[in-house]
């Protein structure tokens, strides 16, 4: 693992609140699975989200009011395909949909983290895959672990994993912030290439919880 900095004094009396990035097939959900195992409380931000857009989630109602009933669908969860095709035909959607969507987020993360700081909990990770994206979440943050690889080993790790063609892959790639923009928001950097096992990429998360005395 590589670092910018020294590895953080002992946590404050207030639990450490880390933000946990990467790129798509970069390995950061498996690094925020081993750092729950340890002990530190994920709060993911995609989830949440999800958890909003699903049937009875707490969006609905002002997405149906906002866009109309038929972006629900027979389920009663968001009509994901529907959404995408508005919002490429009406850019303008995208920031009604977040206006709706990121309040509700946020009240939920706040939520979670006074739960996770009533417990005790002495890490809480904040599982952010927009985190450099997004102008809001420096200020709430004490550091940021960006999971890393090459773009290559990305795009093999996704191929693989999801059956997607390589010019799939890409265009989702192309999407996300950049590989150099996620390296400049890091405080510490977690490289898992191809040539990182899972046991070491496991031993090197097991350090992180250990600066925390998890």
């Amino acid at each position: 693992m590589e670092s910018s900095n020294a590895p953080p004094p002992r946590p404050h009396p207030r639990p450490f609140r880390l933000g946990l990035t990467g790129g798509i097939g970069s390995g950061k959900s498996t690094v925020a699975a081993q750092l729950a195992l340890r002990g530190a409380s994920i709060i993911d931000a995609d989830q949440i989200s999800r958890s909003l857009t699903a049937p009875a989630g707490a969006a609905l109602p002002e997405i149906a009011r906002s866009f109309g009933p038929e972006l629900i669908d027979a389920n009663g969860a968001l009509d994901r395909a529907r959404m995408r095709e508005l919002v490429f035909q009406q850019p303008a959607a995208r920031q009604q949909l977040e206006a709706i969507i990121h309040p509700l987020v946020a009240r939920q993360t706040a939520l979670e983290v006074q739960q996770a700081t009533d417990a005790g909990c002495a890490l809480i990770v904040h599982d952010i895959p927009l985190l450099v994206e997004s102008g809001r979440w420096p200020a709430l943050l004490d550091a940021v672990l960006v999971v890393d690889c090459r773009t290559e080993t990305q795009i093999a790790r996704v191929m693989a994993r999801n059956g997607l063609p390589r010019d799939a892959v890409q265009a989702i790639i192309a999407a996300q912030a950049t590989r150099a923009a996620r390296l400049a928001a890091a405080d510490w950097v977690l490289y898992n290439d191809e040539a990182m096992t899972i046991e070491a990429l496991h031993a090197c998360t097991d350090r992180i919880s250990a600066w925390f005395g998890l």
